[in-house]
């Protein structure tokens, strides 16, 4: 992608991420490596986080007029239903780090300010058999803690346009299969779906006819999550402030079904990206504002590792001087803001400070220190 556009890598099981996968590696899109599940076998990898486009930057490229309010306006603030506590998924890299390092010094600061935090869960690899189980355990998990699991499919066929974090399902047929299994471990309690990092953003690289399909295979994914579980609150990908003008990217939104109630509760920005969380604020707004659709449309931003904002150059990659940001809440007190996650785990590596999605010591302490 280019440097403005989110980019996951998957690889191996994701850290601060907890991956339900098999196997395989997410592409590069934004995304954090998904680490693996509770008793369910090794997971696959999940991808890092997006970076920006990998076509020349599209920095200060944001759709024109004036930015919304930074206070509520027509949108009534809210947040997801009770109980507003997200869930921690016990299985993950920064976790296995943590509980193997007792004596190093920086273990407190990374267990307090990254492993305590819950962080999405990264389903990444396209194994049919195994999915409805993986998802289960995560879901069934948080609900027996009476907290909100948030999990994330990444196994759409060309995902990251054959980049980093290539891999996904061979087909859309064989893509719709998976879903209809992800769908069926959802469970009956409150869940947040993350849906397809980078899939909507990065749809460039596809013929027109090839980027259709896409859209109404996810439109359909939508459906099938929100008719699996009614209480599943599924969002679609924006990408971020400084990758498509917000005019532009909802209308490839609306076109992958995203404004329907039917479908849809919203977007995601900012994943595995380090854009400051009152950019993203302002350009959710300017995206939904412009897909229009039901008034209960909303929008989940991905605070992981935004607190010092994204890097001058636009560099992506493990860049330095970055800091964890906001924590984990499905409180934000924004207008049309549902949530603040950590979709991509801080302190897994986007490729520069090691393997894509695995975890780094080193990198995680610099960002929470």
């Amino acid at each position: 992608m280019v440097a403005a556009a989110s980019v996951v890598v998957a690889v191996g099981t994701v850290t601060g991420m907890v991956s339900a996968l098999d196997g395989g590696r997410p592409s590069k899109a934004a995304k954090p490596p998904v680490t693996q599940s509770p008793g369910l076998g090794p997971l696959p990898g999940v991808p890092t986080p997006s970076r920006t486009p990998a076509t020349p930057s599209r920095s200060g490229s944001a759709s024109p007029g004036p930015a919304p309010e930074s206070s509520p306006s027509r949108r009534k603030p809210r947040t997801v239903a009770a109980p507003a506590r997200l869930y921690r998924h016990s299985d993950s890299q920064v976790r296995d780090w943590v509980d193997a390092h007792a004596g190093d010094a920086r273990r407190p600061v990374i267990e307090s300010r990254i492993a305590d935090r819950p962080a999405a869960v990264w389903f990444a690899d396209f194994t049919p058999s195994t999915i409805t189980a993986r998802v289960r355990a995560v879901t069934s998990a948080g609900s027996a803690q009476g907290r909100v699991p948030v999990v994330v499919p990444y196994a759409i066929p060309g995902r990251d346009c054959g980049g980093a974090s290539d891999g996904g399902a061979p087909d859309l047929a064989a893509y719709d299969g998976w879903i209809d299994g992800f769908a069926a471990g959802l469970g009956s309690g409150e869940v947040v779906v993350v849906l397809e990092p980078d899939s909507i953003a990065q749809s460039d690289c596809l013929g027109e006819g090839e980027r259709a399909d896409r859209f109404a295979s996810l439109a359909r994914a939508g459906r099938v999550l929100k008719a699996a579980n009614p209480r599943a609150r599924v969002y679609f990908d924006a990408g971020h402030s400084d990758w498509n003008p917000a005019a532009e990217q909802a209308a490839l939104l609306g076109r992958a079904g995203a404004a329907s109630a039917a479908s849809s509760d919203g977007v995601f920005t900012n994943v595995s990206n380090f854009h400051r969380t009152s950019d993203e604020i302002a350009y959710a707004r300017r995206v939904l504002s412009a897909l229009g659709g039901s008034a209960h449309l909303g929008a989940v931003i991905d605070t992981s590792r935004n607190g010092n904002g994204a890097p001058p150059d636009g560099e992506w990659c493990d860049p330095a001087g970055r800091r964890i940001g906001q924590a984990p809440t499905l409180s934000t007190g924004e207008a049309g803001i549902d949530a603040y996650l950590w979709v991509k785990l801080p302190g897994e590596s986007d490729g520069c400070r090691g393997t894509p999605g695995t975890f780094s010591a080193e990198y995680a302490y610099e960002l929470a220190r």
